[in-house]
């Protein structure tokens, strides 16, 4: 079994009780990450859904995920919201679309867990058109030694029960896929950043 099929099975082991595992995630920063979006939408790991309540009306949201129960879930909270969306079962290391056919791609808490995540990044940028914004809401080691070697210790029992790395460069691993940072908050120290990236085509 291959590294991604590993992952897919741990997602869909925890899917109904990941809305208690992501509550750390504030409703305020999921509002926050959609604000003034438009156009065409694509949302990378949409997971149970929980971004759906704060997608703009003005856009159309693709959401897309790898995982067949998380994404079970999704759909149901879909229909609670009646959101101007559609939800696609998808590998977001080898995405069915079109070259620079997005207006805005978002992810929130994603690139821990895509199993190759340059090749995720690289699709994102190959699909965001080149005027196109991203914008991510990611946690990742964090930049105090102390916490970041603990997160180092204790990463191997994450990854074996839920799926997620807590200590990705992700950052490094942006630069390594070509975008250009254009605006970065970081939340809780430096172990959750808010960025808004340009896909520098």
């Amino acid at each position: 079994m291959n590294r991604t099929e590993i992952i897919r099975k741990r997602y869909n082991r925890v899917a109904s009780v990941y809305d208690w595992m992501d509550i750390i995630i504030r409703d305020k920063w999921r509002k926050a990450i959609y604000e003034g979006l438009n156009g065409d939408v694509l949302e990378v790991g949409v997971g149970t859904g929980r971004n759906i309540p704060f997608y703009p009306p003005e856009a159309h949201v693709t959401g897309i995920d790898f995982s067949e129960n998380m994404l079970a879930k999704a759909k149901i909270r879909l229909k609670e919201f009646n959101a101007n969306a559609q939800l696609l079962l998808m590998d977001a290391q080898e995405m069915d679309f079109p070259d620079n056919h997005f207006d805005a791609v978002v992810t929130t808490c994603v690139f821990c867990s895509v199993p190759d995540p340059i090749k995720g990044l690289s699709e994102i940028r190959r699909v965001v058109k080149p005027n196109g914004e991203i914008r991510m809401l990611e946690h990742m080691r964090s930049n105090q030694p102390m916490m970041g070697k603990m997160m180092d210790v204790i990463n191997p029992l994450v990854v074996g029960i839920v799926g997620a790395n807590i200590n990705r460069d992700t950052m490094n691993n942006l630069q390594q896929a070509g975008f250009i940072v254009k605006d970065e908050y970081q939340i809780m120290g430096s172990m959750y950043r808010m960025l808004k990236l340009s896909p520098n085509k």
